[in-house]
């Protein structure tokens, strides 16, 4: 499978660290967010990938130019303004497709660090399923979760169901995607309605996973790395 790295985001609540530089190439343990994320890829054996940028995305190329530092093989998709997940994914489509146009594809948030074993994913062939979300346990910035998962099946939470968090980690089919639009928007409600179908598939991931969502995040993790 081809994988997407979305890397558009103006990181706001990462400022002023992000006032000069992208958030995908603030630095943890001696290297940026985004080249942890494709050194585990290709150790996953997932070298095609796809980068989308916006917010002085021309640094975030200058930093990895073709991938070939990095075993990958990369192709940009570059946004005049953050087009949000979904808005990005519709755009490179065409990068993540090509002639397969029914290949699914992995998408993964280029501000989360994890040692999740990305050759494991599913591929779709969307007769079944149009989406895989890798859920983890409730960080606690973020007690209320996101979604419920039952043998294999991720939903909408309802009432005092126990809840886990998305990670950022999927898969995603193109049919996902069909009739929308191209323009800014978010992938999650493609995924809730998705998921009231019962086409949304999921795992638990119990290892490392942390998202670099404020400067304090950014630095407990490279006290972790390095210390």
């Amino acid at each position: 499978m081809k994988a997407m790295v979305l890397a558009a985001g103006k990181g706001e609540r990462m400022l002023p660290m992000t006032m000069n530089t992208p958030k995908p190439l603030l630095q943890v343990g001696g290297h940026s967010l985004i080249s942890h994320q494709l050194q585990r890829l290709a150790e996953n054996d997932i070298t095609d990938i796809v980068i989308n940028h916006s917010w002085l995305g021309e640094q975030i190329e200058m930093a990895l130019g073709d991938g070939s530092e990095h075993n990958v093989d990369i192709a940009w998709s570059r946004e005049e303004e953050p087009l949000e997940t979904a808005g990005g994914i519709i755009q490179a489509l065409p990068l993540l497709t090509g002639d397969a146009v029914s290949a699914s594809f992995i998408s993964v948030n280029a501000d989360i660090w994890t040692d999740y074993p990305y050759k494991k994913l599913p591929n779709l062939d969307g007769s079944n399923l149009l989406a895989w979300l890798v859920l983890v346990d409730n960080p606690h910035h973020h007690p209320e979760g996101d979604f419920v998962l039952n043998i294999n099946r991720v939903t909408e939470p309802e009432g005092s169901q126990q809840t886990l968090t998305f990670s950022g980690i999927s898969v995603f089919h193109p049919s996902l995607f069909d009739g929308v639009a191209p323009g800014k928007q978010s992938v999650v409600p493609l995924m809730k309605q998705a998921m009231a179908e019962g086409r949304v598939g999921g795992e638990y991931f119990q290892g490392k996973w942390f998202d670099i969502g404020t400067p304090e995040r950014l630095q407990a993790l490279d006290e972790m790395l390095t210390g």
